[in-house]
């Protein structure tokens, strides 16, 4: 949404905001309009409208559209590496059933998070011949997690064992 500058601004009231950040009052809005000089590069920018008066801010236009676009980056940065983040989860075949209940609670807390996961199952020795056997067990660990997932990567052999990655479905 574009925001409103100099004679573009219709409230009657208006609270200015100086170029530094300080707050220079209530003015009527013919008196705000004074305060801009476009052609030195100085214009009334409402950025608060549905306040009571509306907000506007003296500053360059150019500067402030340059600033907020770079706020928005930043946001939808930030918003889409926490989304993404990878973390990763050991567990074994030959594992007690209380710690894959463990791994399943650290695992749902990370998916909650939305964070995708990484299920690493570590094989050792003759494990490692035994596919249909490891398969097994790693379904039964899938078949444990509560939340609704989605596989990204279907289980592979890969190091010592097999991965898998699954993220919260959404």
């Amino acid at each position: 949404m574009k925001p409103k500058i100099n004679n573009q601004i219709t409230a009657e009231e208006i609270r200015v905001i100086g170029q530094n950040g300080e707050n220079l009052g209530v003015f009527k809005r013919e008196e705000a309009l004074a305060l801009a000089r476009p052609e030195e590069g100085l214009d009334l920018i409402e950025i608060v409208p549905n306040a009571k008066p509306p907000v506007a801010k003296l500053m360059n236009y150019d500067k402030w559209r340059y600033e907020e676009e770079r706020k928005r980056k930043k946001e939808a940065f930030l918003q889409k590496s926490k989304s993404s983040s990878l973390k990763q989860i050991q567990i074994s075949p030959r594992m007690a059933k209380n710690d894959l209940i463990t791994r399943i609670k650290q695992l749902e807390n990370f998916l909650n998070k939305n964070h995708i996961v990484e299920i690493q199952m570590q094989l050792k020795g003759r494990e490692k011949l035994n596919k249909e056997w490891v398969n097994q067990k790693l379904n039964e660990f899938l078949n444990m997690i509560s939340i609704e997932y989605k596989i990204i990567s279907q289980p592979k052999q890969g190091g010592r064992g097999i991965v898998c990655q699954i993220e919260k479905n959404k």
